[in-house]
């Protein structure tokens, strides 16, 4: 096998190799710097990716044209929703949240915690009684700005400059879906034209894997929290509405909503101290709703709505997310099974079958 020689470093070759080098650290260092500003630019750009489908979905059912109405009627039907689930959980929040401050009042300190020997368990009943969840809520704000020692006047006009900035997220998502087809083509013509052609082939590929996981995936997490929430609310544990959304958030993630465990258990152990419910019996029951809801979804929505698995080992899964997550912090945790499986993907296309069709037919 013949290797093509390689371009000699000649003066010009380095100079450019520097600027492009200093422009990506410039690049990466302009990025950090204005982090704060493009943050809510960032958030609108997905929000609109991921608003998209229903854009198009109007335009194609009222027979649109243009896309001003149907972004609006988009944004109005969304934060419908959004308005509605708060009003329905929102209180229901409230109420979880005095019911478990109510518990842990009610939690004498004679009683027993399982599994904990009494020289541990006095303290903890010594912290309930002098612990109040509602005081806490109202005054951690309060007691972070105090703390934080800045004066009364630099909060306000922070807080201020901060919920303009959000703000400024809801008229990005405006602009941005109207005219989200034309700022998408603006994009893929700053590629160069002679890589265009590779580009566009690699763009493709990642908008569809990330179409895939990403809204799929987020149907699929919003179906997990439902179950979750009847499931809890069934077997009657305080907090049941607030651990099943964060089951349903952690979803996205592949594996996280096991984390979620722990505060299952805190949770039992908390409830059965006061001796209203058996410890082993709830949390069974709670075992019992994870694995109803797992198989649901496991079994019966993601090959439904997925369609097919990443084709992924769970131990290249946590790999891939302990990877992606040092290097991208939560961001990185939710693209690494797209990203890691592109990645392969590209590998196995680009590097093993070419190197196996260019290696010579052995000799007979």
């Amino acid at each position: 096998m013949q290797f093509k020689a390689s371009r000699p470093f000649t003066f010009d070759r380095v100079v450019r190799i520097l600027a492009g080098v200093a422009m990506i650290a410039g690049a990466i260092w302009l990025v950090n710097r204005l982090r704060n500003v493009l943050l809510p630019f960032a958030l609108a750009c997905l929000i609109a990716y991921l608003l998209d489908p229903l854009v198009c979905f109007h335009m194609r059912l009222l027979k649109l044209k243009g896309r001003g109405l149907a972004s609006f009627i988009t944004l109005i039907e969304v934060t419908a929703v959004i308005a509605a689930l708060c009003y329905f959980f929102v209180p229901s929040i409230i109420k979880e949240i005095n019911q478990l401050d109510e518990i842990l009042r009610n939690s004498s300190a004679d009683s027993t915690i399982p599994f904990v020997p009494d020289d541990i368990a006095r303290p903890i009943h010594k912290w309930i009684d002098d612990f109040n969840i509602g005081n806490f809520i109202k005054s951690s704000h309060f007691m972070q700005l105090v703390n934080s020692g800045t004066s009364f006047l630099a909060a306000t006009v922070d807080f201020l400059l901060h919920t303009l900035e959000w703000l400024l997220t809801f008229i990005y998502v405006i602009f941005i879906l109207i005219d989200y087809p034309s700022i998408m083509r603006g994009f893929r013509m700053l590629v160069p034209k002679k890589y265009r052609k590779a580009v566009y082939r690699v763009e493709d590929d990642i908008k569809d894997n990330m179409n895939r996981y990403f809204r799929s995936q987020a149907l699929i997490a919003l179906c997990a929290a439902v179950f979750y929430c009847i499931g809890f609310s069934i077997v009657g544990i305080p907090l049941a509405i607030v651990l099943g959304i964060i089951v349903g958030i952690l979803y996205m993630i592949p594996y996280f909503q096991y984390v979620t465990l722990i505060p299952v258990v805190l949770v039992c152990l908390v409830d059965s101290s006061t001796g209203a419910s058996h410890f082993w019996p709830e949390l069974g029951a709670c075992i019992l709703v994870y694995i109803v809801s797992q198989c649901i979804c496991d079994y019966v929505l993601t090959p439904k709505i997925m369609g097919h698995s990443m084709g992924l080992n769970p131990a290249v899964i946590l790999l891939s997310l302990s990877v992606w997550g040092t290097l991208l912090g939560i961001l990185g945790m939710i693209i690494a099974l797209p990203a890691t499986a592109l990645l392969l993907s590209y590998y196995q296309q680009y590097i093993v079958n070419m190197g196996v069709s260019k290696d010579p037919q052995p000799k007979t």
